[in-house]
């Protein structure tokens, strides 16, 4: 199993530093650090870490709390505020994120540790609910048939907005609802038509006909907000051009 991958932010390099040290030695594998809250949507997106510790009062024009509105407009991931902040009107602002939990400053490496073992299990147990087996492709070329709940569910190419990367899973998104299959992005890459999805992202494929707007450095579909990785960019917009 790949360790658990976290992100921290934090402003105080002393603290992030200890927290990273610590994370390390219990197995942990860290993203990265980041002291802003626009750094940290931005790694967010980018790497998808699988949980973020996240302290609320950052130095820049983006606190944690708006950081992390941004970051769960996108991403299902388990957030851990750090704050030594505890009047009522930040709780509650804060709450709204609907973060996984709080770890009041200074916190105890018990406390810490403990936290993010219950949030791995949350990690963990994810993935397990309606889990399906590889699509198969019908022989029409049109649409694929995903095993959910003891039944083969017809979907229509056309409504598949995008695919992500979760692990060894991948979660289709459509107009109705997303399944979770267990495959690798790679490999479901190769089975649907290059002429129709489009890999932008070492953890996205899109369905290139429902974008709504590309910029040079994300695309936006349906509401959603996902980065173009550099390595794709260039077949990206190579298609553009053919339109």
């Amino acid at each position: 199993m790949n360790p658990t991958r976290i992100l921290i932010v934090e402003d105080d390099m002393i603290i992030a530093a200890n927290i990273s040290l610590q994370l390390s030695k219990l197995g942990y594998e860290v993203t990265g650090i980041e002291t802003k809250g626009e750094e940290a949507i931005h790694h967010a997106l980018e790497s998808k870490p699988d949980i973020i510790l996240m302290d609320i009062q950052l130095k820049g024009n983006t606190n944690g709390i708006e950081a992390a509105h941004v970051i769960h407009q996108n991403l299902d991931i388990p957030l851990i505020f750090l704050t030594a902040n505890e009047d009522d009107a930040t709780f509650q602002k804060a709450k709204e994120t609907q973060p996984f939990a709080f770890i009041s400053k200074p916190f105890t490496k018990r406390n810490l540790e403990r936290t993010i073992a219950l949030a791995e299990e949350r990690v963990k147990e994810q993935p397990m609910m309606n889990v399906s087996t590889e699509p198969v492709l019908d022989e029409q070329g049109d649409r694929i048939f995903i095993r959910n709940q003891n039944k083969l569910i017809k979907v229509m190419l056309d409504d598949i907005l995008w695919v992500e990367a979760e692990r060894n899973y991948c979660k289709i998104i459509t107009l109705q609802q997303p399944f979770l299959i267990v495959s690798p992005l790679n490999k479901l890459c190769d089975k649907l038509d290059h002429k129709r999805f489009i890999r932008i992202h070492r953890s996205y494929m899109v369905n290139f006909g429902k974008l709504d707007a590309i910029t040079d450095s994300n695309v936006e579909l349906n509401g959603k907000t996902l980065p173009i990785g550099k390595q794709y960019k260039e077949d990206l917009f190579s298609l553009m051009n053919k339109v």
